[in-house]
């Protein structure tokens, strides 16, 4: 997975002899490294937050070598594919293999690209010689485990700790997280696109009769299952909101019913079963599903990091939302940020201060409506009454606190309290332009307005609360909620 960059060097002085000219470096995707805090689709100007990986770092000194020894002699471009199948780099080796080692509980989307795309690729840049640095990937993405099925091998679940002793950590971390890469840059500037997509390159390897040109069949780029989502909303979501939490909802009718919004909401207990109810709750009323930002926190650890990516769930980043929204979707965002999930009991209906106002720049800068919502209920099923402070505990699972409530850590169990869900009326930004975005003044009041409209909620809808296990402090049941019909 790492280049030779003894030869690359010898090479590289070579081609310095030869005076002017074009020179074409075939470097990796891999240089952008992966992990659970690293956006999706990354720009050629990504840059990987916190210490790179040893083969992230190989691939960054390859082309720092090329750029010293070349520059001033020749023209220079730099093209980093993304998985090239077949290849002897993980995980292209593994899907040559009958018996495919995996992570239980992690199913990364990959984007997987034919040697004959990576051979155009080649040959465009080196007609146009633009120099610069262009991602070369398909615009679709396929599932590792997808992959494999249609690949004909059969996956075999490996803990991490087990594999770690064939081969390293930060290599395993490519079958656990996504490295997917944009591929706008080429497009714009060398004209190239590649002709086939992930699955047309994965079935080409494992069939002899070439496929037809428009052979196409379309995964989620984030790895969100639909399907999947539907089928626990009928069951146990719908069980675990009609009975066990007993939800009712209010305002849904401020949804809007097609195009980009911004669900604005609270989080409250550590773990996400608040934001899980939210996209219930909103797939139930109106037919929706809204995709959530979420903490790297949480897709660090194997089955919930596949849940949550499969529920909608996309990394907490400014270019996801953007992804997001520009896609006309709904995007929801809890922006009191992680330390509003560990909040103490005594202050959980209490809001923070909402950080930087991402929210409110996203929706101007996308024209998108914000809605706000807020739960009383939530905060119950795990009441944190102390918090313990571990720089080793935050290292290894990325939260700020270990929180001390009634049932964790020693028994991870939500509480059966009551839960009163109610949608705000949208608040607008269209009578501001894209670049208010910029305007410190006009973001504040925006986002004090959002805040302050969302703790008056709180308020009112705990005055009206006789009892945390009981009692219903709306006008309407569940089913009669105000809004567009339940689908069926």
């Amino acid at each position: 997975m790492t280049p030779d960059l003894g030869e690359a060097e010898r090479l590289f002085e070579r081609l310095s002899q030869l005076g002017a000219g074009s020179f074409v470096l075939v470097s990796s995707a891999l240089i952008y490294g992966t992990g659970p805090e690293r956006q999706a689709f990354v720009e050629e100007d990504y840059s990987a937050p916190g210490n790179r990986s040893r083969v992230s770092n190989a691939w960054r000194v390859l082309e720092t070598l090329a750029g010293k020894v070349l520059q001033g002699q020749m023209r220079l471009i730099i093209l980093r594919p993304s998985l090239v199948l077949p290849s002897p780099a993980l995980p292209a080796r593994f899907l040559s293999r009958r018996l495919v080692p995996t992570l239980p509980g992690h199913d990364p989307v990959m984007q997987l690209l034919s040697p004959s795309d990576m051979a155009e690729a080649v040959l465009g840049a080196a007609k146009t010689a633009k120099p610069g640095i262009y991602n070369v990937a398909p615009d679709a993405v396929v599932p590792l485990h997808q992959a494999i099925r249609l690949a004909r091998r059969m996956r075999l679940p490996f803990p991490r700790t087990l594999q770690r002793a064939a081969r390293r950590s930060e290599s395993l971390d490519y079958l656990r997280y996504p490295w997917t890469i944009s591929n706008r840059k080429i497009k714009r500037e060398i004209g190239f696109a590649p002709r086939r997509s992930s699955m047309a390159t994965l079935l080409e390897l494992n069939s002899k009769d070439p496929l037809p040109r428009d052979f196409a069949q379309h995964f989620d780029e984030f790895g969100m299952d639909p399907d999947y989502i539907r089928f626990y909303s009928k069951t146990l979501f719908r069980l675990v909101s009609d009975l066990y939490w007993r939800i009712e909802d209010k305002g849904v009718e401020y949804i809007p019913a097609q195009g980009r919004a911004l669900l604005v909401g609270v989080h409250r207990g550590f773990m996400p079963f608040d934001g899980v109810m939210a996209l219930h709750t909103v797939l139930r009323r109106t037919g929706r599903i809204p995709r959530f930002l979420t903490h790297p926190a949480l897709l660090k650890f194997p089955f919930l990091a596949n849940f949550m990516t499969k529920l909608g769930g996309v990394v907490a980043c400014q270019e996801s939302a953007d992804r997001v929204l520009e896609s006309g979707e709904m995007l929801g965002i809890f922006p009191e940020g992680i330390q509003g999930a560990f909040t103490l009991y005594r202050d959980a209906y209490k809001l923070h201060a909402f950080g930087r106002d991402a929210f409110v720049k996203l929706a101007l800068r996308h024209r998108a409506p914000i809605v706000p919502f807020v739960t009383v209920g939530s905060a119950e099923i795990f009441p944190i009454f102390a918090r313990i402070r571990s720089r080793r505990w935050t290292n290894y699972a990325g939260w700020p606190f270990i929180p001390i409530t009634p049932t964790f850590p020693l028994l991870p169990v939500p509480l059966p309290s009551k839960w009163h869900t109610q949608f705000l009326p949208p608040i607008h930004v269209d009578q501001y332009p894209p670049e208010a975005a910029n305007d410190s003044a006009i973001v504040k009041a925006i986002s004090r307005e959002v805040r302050a409209r969302m703790q008056r909620a709180f308020d009112d809808m705990r005055r009206l609360r006789k009892s945390i296990f009981f009692g219903s402090i709306f006008d309407r049941a569940p089913k009669e909620s105000q809004g567009r019909p339940e689908p069926v």
